[in-house]
């Protein structure tokens, strides 16, 4: 966005990630690796790591509805549904939230909420390159999206595949 007009007269320039969002992004990755651990070290902690793990990609599933969100109000296009951008943006917490409810009624869990979450996460970069028509995205962006969504949408699935259920 880079035109003022009478309402708003702010003008920014979207500037490329810097490497610092990459090392960030990449160290938000390792709560799920010590989770994995956790599951995988055979130890009473095992339960521990997989509810860690359903959290952390619960959170972060949110997260990503939060930087849509800011990414529609900061640099929608001008002919842009502000509708479908912001529905877009409230979804993933509301199917975060629906992942949890088998553990609140005592249904089948962790595994299925994983697996679900697992798979959110892994395409949420389509809603990134969907968004990408209709807001500006900084350089680099869906290159980290992918990086990080395959990682943690990738382990995430794989403790959904050797997750007990309860």
């Amino acid at each position: 966005m880079t035109n003022a007009s009478p309402k708003n007269p702010a003008i920014f320039t979207l500037r490329p990630l810097p490497k610092a969002a990459f090392v960030a992004g990449y160290a938000g990755l390792l709560p799920q690796i010590f989770a994995a651990v956790l599951v995988f070290s055979g130890s009473e902690y095992r339960w521990i790591g997989l509810a860690a793990a359903y959290g952390y990609a619960a959170f972060i599933f949110s997260f990503l509805g939060g930087m849509w969100w800011g990414l529609g109000v900061t640099t929608r296009r001008d002919d842009a549904s502000a509708a479908a951008i912001f529905a877009l943006a409230v979804a993933p917490s509301l199917l975060a939230f629906a992942t949890y409810l088998p553990w609140i009624w005592g249904l089948e869990w962790p595994g299925p909420s994983l697996a679900w979450l697992g798979f959110f996460v892994l395409g949420s970069p389509l809603a990134d390159r969907w968004l990408s028509a209709r807001c500006q995205l900084p350089d680099g962006w869906m290159k980290l999206r992918w990086h990080l969504s395959i990682g943690l949408g990738g382990i995430t699935l794989l403790l959904a595949g050797v997750a007990p259920t309860a």
